[in-house]
């Protein structure tokens, strides 16, 4: 995609939705932290769903080691792995406490040396918790970014780079959510729903559909 065409690309997100947010729900920087980890391999209206509850009480690490891994899985039994990322919520917050103060720190090596966190997960905590200019690439993004031509790649991380080179500086900060929820709810995977999609004439996919 060239870089004019990149422009008009985002200029029509920024249009349709000035100001794009994470759709998890989170009170601060660690529940913010948590939430992310268990939405992997999992749905964001699921995870809203079983932290509910949660994060009425729990809101940060010293809280959720009182509860125990046994008290946080009878919360999140209903997500995808729940067992698996219980133990690692349980490990990070401890860790947390130990090396930072219970604060979720701000830099990648930092959160990517905590269980459960990868360079996604980082990536969506350094955006959202602390105004980073980071490309989470998750299936949507990855999707997106190759259907259309905007930053194809064979990997995630090669996404994410070839992302990092191509974006405009106005649009950096929130770049990987506009695509998220571009992805989310327009480009789907298995039938994109290119009648109603915004940046549809930017796009470079050959087989776009019809209502």
């Amino acid at each position: 995609m060239k870089p004019q065409t990149i422009t008009r690309f985002f200029d029509h997100l920024v249009e349709a939705n000035p100001a794009p947010e994470t759709e998890l729900d989170y009170v601060n920087d660690y529940t913010l932290l948590v939430a992310v980890v268990l939405s992997a391999q999992a749905t964001d209206a699921g995870v809203n769903k079983a932290t509910k509850a949660l994060f009425q009480n729990v809101r940060d690490p010293a809280a959720m080691l009182a509860l125990g891994e046994a008290g946080l899985k009878q919360h999140i039994r209903t997500i995808g792995l729940f067992n698996a990322k219980a133990a690692n919520v349980i490990a990070l917050s401890a860790l947390l406490l130990e090396r930072h103060g219970g604060e979720v720190p701000r830099d990648r090596a930092s959160l990517e040396a905590l269980p459960g966190v990868g360079r996604k997960t980082a990536n969506v905590v350094l955006n959202v918790a602390f105004g980073e200019e980071t490309f989470a690439v998750d299936t949507h993004v990855f999707r997106v970014s190759n259907r259309t031509g905007l930053a194809p790649g064979k990997t995630p991380l090669a996404v994410e780079l070839k992302l990092e080179k191509a974006i405009p500086k106005p649009y950096r900060r929130h770049a990987h959510h506009w695509l998220i929820l571009l992805g989310r709810h327009t480009c789907k995977a298995r039938k994109p729903e290119c009648w109603h999609c915004p940046v549809v004439n930017e796009c470079g996919y050959n087989a776009k559909t019809t209502a």
